[in-house]
């Protein structure tokens, strides 16, 4: 195994039935506010499907998130964190599922 020098945690939310632009874009603004001062965070992007057009390509989430941390501690720091917690706590109500993909990543 190569030597690893960071960790991206992804993460994919299907918003609730019915939501749509408006719920997409609250979701977006608060991982944004709560998330992107967590000490750790070397980069956090946020934004939406994409919407390409290939059989291998699920488009089915509506907000898709990954932050970048330089090593697996980080991220558990990142997890126990109370603008973690806040996020949860303000925005859990407009996705009705979500899953996650952590990767170490090897250089």
């Amino acid at each position: 195994m190569a030597a690893s020098s960071g960790f991206v945690h992804m993460v994919y939310f299907w918003l609730n039935e019915g939501a749509g632009d408006a719920e997409a874009k609250t979701l977006v603004a608060g991982a944004r506010r709560n998330l992107s001062a967590i000490p750790g965070v070397l980069r956090i992007d946020v934004g939406y499907a994409a919407g390409t057009d290939r059989e291998v390509v699920d488009n089915s989430y509506g907000v898709g998130l990954i932050v970048e941390f330089a090593c697996p501690t980080d991220h558990d720091v990142y997890q126990d964190h109370p603008g973690h917690l806040k996020f949860i706590v303000e925005c859990s109500h407009l996705w009705s599922r979500l899953r996650v993909y952590d990767t170490i990543v090897a250089r």
